[in-house]
């Protein structure tokens, strides 16, 4: 089964028609207003979804170009949803693809943005070639701007990893994840997932629980700057921890990715 399947059944957060959602929609706005991004400029939303992290950053900052890249193309279908919420007229390009590959699919942006705490779908090696073919894509002073959570901490330390686990409910489900086994070589956690009642499964799923730190120190070796924006700073509820980086290195993503590969 496809991660589409997957966030047909937990996506409130980035429904449009979801009032938790919108109210996300406005702090992700105001949290981009904040951070004082470049204006007018292109937006480039990675794994985007529905687009809400996008649109919200091309509201705070009128951005005259929007892209969105994702694998799953029923998604991006729902991104003139959040435009016409954010009350923009911008037509946005819908790009479908991997983003380990974007330098190829993607033009140069001023920004570009990879949230909701996406990261937990890529392994340490699919970082690498992230954050290299993000470097490429961006302007000589480009940003890019993940939001993520610890995982080390929150999930293997502070509750504990869970054998079976409740994921979401909705009006008429229950989603709930089964551990199925472990990856050493990648460090990923194979999940099963399955809907309740009936037990149907969805699909099986690999992820890698990253702490802050590590993606910080991958991200510094492909920027000039980085640097870590916790909740209690910049105040927002709904904005998880957000890694800042600025300034791509494009010289070193293209060494780097010339010779690159995952462990046989």
């Amino acid at each position: 089964m496809s991660l589409e399947e997957l966030y047909r059944y937990a996506r409130g957060y980035m429904e449009p028609g979801n009032e938790g959602a919108r109210k996300r929609f406005m702090e992700l706005s105001e949290f981009f207003e904040k951070l004082k991004l470049p204006r007018g400029g292109r937006i480039l939303d990675l794994c985007a979804g529905t687009g809400i992290a996008g649109s919200a950053a091309a509201k705070a900052t009128n951005a005259k170009k929007l892209t969105l890249l994702d694998l799953r193309a029923e998604d991006l279908e729902r991104v003139r949803e959040w435009l016409e919420f954010a009350g923009l007229g911008i037509v946005p390009t819908k790009v479908r693809g991997d983003v380990r590959e974007a330098a190829e699919l993607i033009e140069e942006h001023e920004v570009a943005l990879l949230f909701g705490n996406t990261m937990i779908h890529f392994d340490p090696f699919d970082a690498v070639r992230i954050f290299a073919n993000v470097a490429l894509t961006l302007t000589e002073d480009g940003v890019f701007i993940v939001e993520d959570t610890d995982r080390v901490y929150r999930i293997l330390y502070s509750i504990g990893y869970k054998e079976f686990f409740v994921e979401s409910k909705g009006e008429n489900h229950t989603l709930a994840s089964v551990h199925e086994g472990y990856d050493v070589r990648r460090g990923t956690f194979k999940r099963a997932y399955y809907l309740l009642p009936g037990f149907r499964k969805v699909g099986e799923f690999d992820f890698h629980h990253w702490d802050l730190a590590t993606q910080l120190a991958i991200g510094r070796i492909f920027f000039g700057e980085a640097r870590l924006i916790r909740p209690g700073e910049h105040g927002f509820t709904r904005v998880g921890d957000v890694l800042y980086f600025k300034h791509p290195r494009k010289d070193v993503a293209e060494l780097v990715l010339s010779d690159f590969s995952a462990p046989l």
